[in-house]
């Protein structure tokens, strides 16, 4: 039965809105921190993490708690009076969760139940990102919400449990939004400290100001699509702004979204422009080398499109950066 949450009841009484982020000291929490607070400097953001990989601990005039999302009462505790919850704690990564599936499973399964049962006893609205992987080695593109989920990893498959949770918990219950998220990239700034994870770009990108050559991992024709790390925050306070409005309307129920880019490059794509680049800008010219890909469950496509019309017709979002932008970025600096 629909419960109504606080916020809904008090929307004539000009309620501040109270939006809290998990995994906050993280890539992608902390630039999604910045941002609310760049754009809703009005808002109340409640900031958590465990650190056990967050870079940051503090941001601007938000304290970062040390809350793990494991333990119940310590969460319910943090998140108390929260109007939206933007749920970005996980261990994430193939090779993390290839190497403790232990911890994926108590993080990504049983921490995003935790996040999600709350919800669900308080009405409180949710967004929780599932990640590309859920759909394992696709073979129709674009890609869509509606794909099957064949994931090739422990990572996919502990993010299809915590999607099935919330779409579980949220009918009439709360409105939630569920974003299967193409691969993140870039860096942004935490007061004036750069922040950013070892993806394939940041990695060529390192290893071509080290000196060193660009390792391609055979058979250097596999495609991901891309999107920014600062677009990927834009789309995290558009869904607080559109929950907000949902918990008002009395909205409840999970809603999907496919979230990506134009830009599908395959690695070897991605090495070639880093090699270009880095020429132009710095006037060094790293090798690219072919190696042996010592990784197994992931995907291999040559192509990576995903059909984003519902995010942009419905939220009013879509990717503005692009690749070569962050490489020329990066190597500028």
């Amino acid at each position: 039965m629909f419960r109504p949450h606080p916020y809904y009841s008090n929307m004539t009484t000009n309620n501040t809105p109270h939006v809290a982020v998990t995994g906050a000291a993280g890539y992608v929490g902390s630039c999604v921190v910045k941002r609310l607070q760049e754009q809703h400097p009005d808002w109340r953001i409640t900031a958590l993490d465990n650190f056990h990989s967050g870079m940051v601990r503090q941001i601007g005039d938000v304290d970062i708690q040390h809350v793990d999302i494991r333990h119940r009462e310590a969460l319910a505790n943090a998140l108390d009076g929260a109007d939206v919850v933007l749920h970005l704690a996980a261990l994430s990564g193939v090779e993390d969760c290839d190497a403790d599936p232990d911890l994926a499973y108590e993080v990504n399964v049983e921490g995003t139940n935790n996040v999600a049962w709350w919800c669900h006893t308080t009405g409180t609205a949710l967004a929780f990102p599932f990640s590309m992987a859920v759909v394992g080695d696709p073979t129709t593109f674009p890609i869509t919400t509606d794909a099957p989920r064949t994931p090739l990893n422990w990572y996919g498959r502990s993010k299809i449990l915590g999607e099935r949770a919330v779409e579980t918990f949220a009918d009439g219950s709360f409105p939630a939004h569920l974003l299967m998220i193409s691969n993140v990239y870039g860096a942004h700034e935490i007061d004036e400290r750069t922040v950013s994870k070892p993806v394939v770009l940041n990695f060529f990108v390192n290893r071509a100001l080290a000196g060193e050559s660009l390792t391609v991992y055979e058979p250097g024709t596999q495609a991901r699509n891309y999107v920014h790390v600062v677009d990927v925050a834009r789309l995290y306070v558009r869904c607080a702004e559109r929950l907000l409005t949902q918990l008002s309307d009395g909205a409840t129920g999970a809603q999907q979204y496919a979230i990506g880019s134009d830009e599908a490059p395959s690695v070897m794509e991605i090495a070639r422009s880093v090699q270009t680049i880095a020429r132009e800008e710095r006037g060094i010219d790293p090798d690219i080398e072919l190696v042996e890909n010592p990784r197994s469950g992931e995907t291999l496509t040559d192509t990576f499109t995903v059909d984003t019309t519902d995010v942009r017709e419905q939220l009013g979002w879509q990717a503005e950066l692009t690749v070569e932008d962050a490489v020329r970025t990066a190597l500028r600096e």
